[in-house]
């Protein structure tokens, strides 16, 4: 792609999401996402490729439906309040609104496009809409929070949590499984956000790091058994890789404990014991395939390494942020108190 395209694009896809964010206007709002929408487009049929047409076409009947919904939601609001501000919303435009911001995450039982999205991009791109792509949605979400049903923003998260980990059980592609990862910790996000938003942050950025961490290092891989063949190249990445996975799933003492712990903390304090076991239940097949993932790595592993160096062993070149992300992603639970209190 021509770099002053490629530049454009990216440089709208954060602008937009920035205009949403700072938007008090449900029409300033609406604007940001469908622009939004319209700068990933081509980032997602950059690469020729029928999956790469089907995963776009996909990607834009959903966006588009939410955003219609959006927009219908705040003319109701508009119509019966007599005022466009997001927050000021009635119930009928609550419920339209949450729909569609939920179509737009990926969060159960409205999650069915994400795989199939994810597995028809490259993994940069499906970086990006596994991380920025949540930003404009959640502000949404944020900035309405007091007209939310807090009993269906619970069901949703514990819903997205269960289908999340049953839906990664029986996949082999990299992709996919990140795709049902990220439907789960959006479960645990939706959940945190209808009794604590400063802990909602928290755990946004810890998933996004634990994404960045995950993604990047896995870029070349497809399937759970190329990603063994990276072992000869860079021993010490793919180490820490899985170290990272076991975060992802939550598993202590790593850093991805971290929110999780937090969450179930929150909702015990509050009663809601049997919301929080089942969570903490649900977390169980997530960290199964992640630590199928890892053991399907060591098995594929080759037991030995030439000193000759072949013409078909790519060098490594991982971005100067990975290890950064990585000891991130480990080392930040004894931070716990500190980035608990300042969030």
């Amino acid at each position: 792609m021509n770099p002053l395209i490629w530049s454009t694009l990216t440089m709208s896809l954060a602008l937009t999401t920035v205009i949403t964010m700072s938007s008090s206007h449900w029409l300033l709002a609406w604007l940001g996402l469908e622009l939004n929408t319209l700068s990933v487009l081509p980032i997602i049929m950059h690469h020729h490729h029928p999956r790469a047409s089907e995963a776009t076409t996909k990607y834009f009947l959903i966006q588009a439906t939410a955003a219609t919904m959006i927009l219908l939601a705040s003319i109701i609001s508009a119509w019966q309040t007599g005022q466009w501000s997001i927050t000021h919303t009635t119930p009928t435009a609550t419920l339209l609104t949450t729909t569609a911001l939920m179509l737009k995450l990926g969060i159960a039982p409205l999650h069915l496009w994400y795989p199939q999205v994810l597995q028809g991009t490259t993994m940069n791109t499906a970086l990006t809409i596994s991380t920025w792509q949540k930003i404009a949605p959640l502000t949404l979400l944020y900035m309405t929070h007091h007209t939310l049903n807090q009993t269906t923003l619970i069901l949703m998260g514990l819903t997205s949590a269960l289908i999340g980990g049953w839906g990664g059980l029986n996949q082999t592609q990299t992709r996919t499984i990140l795709a049902f990862s990220s439907i789960a910790h959006m479960g645990w996000l939706v959940t945190t956000l209808a009794l604590n938003q400063h802990l909602t942050t928290l755990a946004l950025i810890m998933y996004m790091i634990l994404t960045l961490a995950t993604f990047m290092p896995l870029a070349t891989t497809k399937t759970i058994t190329d990603i063994g063949t990276t072992w000869p190249a860079s021993p010490a990445t793919l180490t820490a890789t899985m170290m990272t996975l076991m975060s992802l799933g939550g598993l202590p003492p790593l850093a991805g404990f971290m929110p999780k712990w937090l969450i179930l903390k929150d909702l015990t304090s509050t009663g809601l014991t049997t919301i929080a076991t089942l969570l903490l239940l649900a977390s169980l097949p997530s960290l199964f395939f992640y630590i199928r993932l890892a053991y399907m790595t060591t098995l594929t592993a080759p037991p030995t390494t030439t000193n000759t160096e072949h013409k078909w062993r790519f060098k490594p070149q991982h971005p100067t942020h990975i290890p950064l992300t990585i000891m991130a992603t480990t080392l930040l639970l004894p931070l716990t108190p500190t980035l608990y209190s300042t969030t």
